[in-house]
């Protein structure tokens, strides 16, 4: 009998948390962002609530704009860990959390990416994943030569390239090469070892990687992007979906439409979890749960709460905050600049109620209010062909996820939505995804099914 579908969950560790105003947060440490403690407790947290993954988004660049100029300094949207040296940290000190992270296609080289996360992949006994981001921002790129970011179509262009070189490497060796036979001195089977010789638009490697293939066959791919181009990344390549939506046609009309192109690509839809970003915010009462929300929002500086904005719409800060949203002058080719005046416009938001409705979530879903509310929603969208699961953005961390684990948890559980325990050892186990068979072994057992065939003939 097949196994009842399961929501998957994972959490953002951004920092100090999701919401703009977190490192002021009465109970959070102001500087937890470089501290590793803190993290630590973040992700055992997220063990102890059984989330498939924990997820570090990264830039390579401060991301946040100092527009209008002090917006920088009032946040602590400024530092931060590199991603790959924490997250090998904190496979030392979890067993079966999922390890997720970001890396650039856009500033980083194929060879780099999959020497780094083959390595976290056996360092954490299989439990490493990488998000696919091509970096958009002009901070970024004047951190490596350029006045501004590559134009769209350049950098997914690369990036498909780039993640089709690095599955390649992945494919370096078999999963049986390295024999290490101390009694002939044979360490591997050469006749397993395969060498990529890659030659294209962008990339020339030759290979091989000097990783061996990992616990998980290769890591887990994890993708974001919303545009066209994004989604037909993710419906090609991609394990797990980190998406933004607001409303349930929003989520589910992105849903249908990345799990319907993957057919072309040899693909089933169940080989890919869609998982959308949620802002859950629960209380004993719906009353405790708005409470413990505007403790945060009162936080909220206006220039902190502009800069945010800035990002996507340019600056406003010559507007009257409490006037309505004005068509940007400066605006970022970004989806997410358009959920924000989708949502101003459908809700006759002034600019300094967009910006405190996005203070949380940052465009994605926030749902305040009981356990029961916020699982409710969580299920609404689960049977509504919508999302495969959600990825947590705690208001801050880590008692924004403690209280999720706490409470809204064991209410999932309950009703028969979440696992009671993990089902396996690695990420791919957990998140319900085959192995994948490394494609010289597939060829061979082809070519044996279809001898024995003719010879049965």
């Amino acid at each position: 009998m097949p196994a009842t579908r399961k929501i998957r969950l994972g959490v953002s560790m951004v920092g100090m948390g999701y919401h703009l105003a977190a490192w002021r947060h009465p109970d959070a440490s102001a500087g937890g962002n470089m501290e590793l403690q803190h993290f630590v407790k973040t992700t055992q947290v997220a063990e102890r609530g059984l989330l498939d993954m924990a997820f570090l988004a990264d830039g390579v660049g401060i991301r946040f704009n100092d527009r209008p100029p002090g917006a920088l300094s009032h946040t602590c949207k400024n530092v931060q860990f590199e991603p790959l040296t924490l997250l090998s940290a904190l496979a030392m000190v979890t067993e079966r959390v999922g390890l997720v992270a970001t890396a650039s296609t856009t500033y980083n080289e194929p060879y780099h990416v999959a020497r780094k996360f083959a390595s976290l992949d056996h360092i954490s006994g299989g439990r490493a994943g990488w998000n696919v981001v091509t970096s958009a921002t002009d901070m970024e790129a004047q951190n490596f030569g350029l006045d501004g970011a590559p134009a769209k179509g350049g950098r997914y262009d690369r990036a498909i390239e780039f993640v089709d070189v690095v599955r390649g490497l992945w494919e370096s060796w078999e999963d049986d090469a390295f024999v290490r036979d101390k009694a002939s001195g044979v360490n591997y089977d050469p006749a397993k070892l395969h060498i990529l010789n890659h030659q294209g638009e962008h990339f020339r490697v030759r290979g091989p990687l000097n990783v061996q293939r990992t616990p998980q066959g290769r890591p887990i791919i994890v993708q974001a992007g919303a545009s066209d181009q994004g989604r037909e990344l993710a419906a090609a390549t991609a394990d797990v979906v980190y998406a933004a939506a607001q409303t349930l046609e929003d989520a589910r009309a992105y849903y249908q439409d990345v799990k319907r192109r993957m057919p072309r690509y040899g693909r089933h839809p169940d080989q890919l979890k869609i998982m959308p970003g949620l802002m859950a915010v629960p209380g004993r009462t719906r009353q405790e749960a708005q409470d413990r929300y505007q403790v945060l929002q009162e936080l909220v500086q206006p220039v902190v709460g502009l800069g945010a904005l800035a990002n996507y719409l340019g600056d406003l800060s010559e507007y009257d905050l409490d006037g309505p949203l004005p068509e940007p002058k400066d605006r970022r080719d970004h989806s997410r600049g358009q959920i924000f005046i989708d949502m101003a416009r459908r809700n006759n938001l002034t600019i300094r109620q967009l910006y405190l409705s996005i203070a949380g979530g940052n465009g994605h879903r926030t749902v305040i209010g009981t356990p029961a509310d916020i699982v409710d929603a969580m299920e609404e969208w689960f049977h509504g062909e919508a999302a495969d699961g959600f990825n947590i953005l705690p208001t801050w961390l880590p008692g924004g996820l403690e209280e999720v684990v706490e409470m809204v948890v064991p209410e999932m559980q309950r009703r028969g939505l979440y696992r009671t325990a993990y089902e396996g050892r690695t990420l791919r186990e957990n998140l319900g995804l085959a192995y994948p068979e490394h494609p010289a072994a597939a060829a061979r057992r082809a070519a044996l099914s279809q001898a024995l065939g003719s010879a049965a003939e």
